[in-house]
């Protein structure tokens, strides 16, 4: 039975869904999506950052494979890029090369090693936007096959 003036029975729920977001959830959205945004780019630069430095590892394995294909044949290792098979980009070390990431040199005799005739000292100097790599700043090889890097430890610069 109904009574005049009563209210209307609902069914339940008085809260009306416009099937919209709030602001806050909104926010809330946006919020993770930048801090997802800032660990993705960071994670980038990184990677990059690797890619760059296996760039150079590569250079300075060439190299010192031109320095020993030179050693075999004349007896001597040499400081000019055109003596190792390069076009003229410089003469001699040191140069900019890999991808302008990276100045390259190369040390004949290796002060390292004493200034002894017969050794050599390759080594890559982070340059330009791969001197943030702070961990690998330089890579270096010499004729022995030593890898040394500064100031990170050469397993982790080097990749062995």
């Amino acid at each position: 039975m109904r009574t005049q003036g009563a209210m209307p029975e609902t069914g339940g729920s008085t809260r009306r869904s416009n099937g919209g977001f709030s602001l806050i959830e909104l926010m809330i959205t946006v919020g993770i999506a930048a801090i997802l945004a800032t660990i993705a780019a960071t994670v980038y630069t990184s990677q990059v950052q690797k890619s760059r430095r296996t760039d150079a590892r590569t250079a300075l394995l060439d190299l010192a494979g031109r320095e020993e294909k030179l050693f075999s044949v004349s007896n001597a290792y040499s400081e000019t890029p055109s003596d190792l098979g390069y076009a003229a980009v410089g003469t001699p070390f040191p140069v900019t090369l890999i991808n302008n990431d990276y100045t390259v040199s190369v040390v004949t005799p290796d002060p390292a090693q004493g200034g002894a005739a017969g050794t050599y000292a390759i080594t890559a100097t982070a340059v330009n936007l791969q001197a943030s790599d702070t961990q690998c700043a330089t890579l270096s090889i010499n004729q022995l096959g030593a890898q040394t890097s500064n100031p990170g430890a050469p397993a982790t610069c080097w990749g062995n």
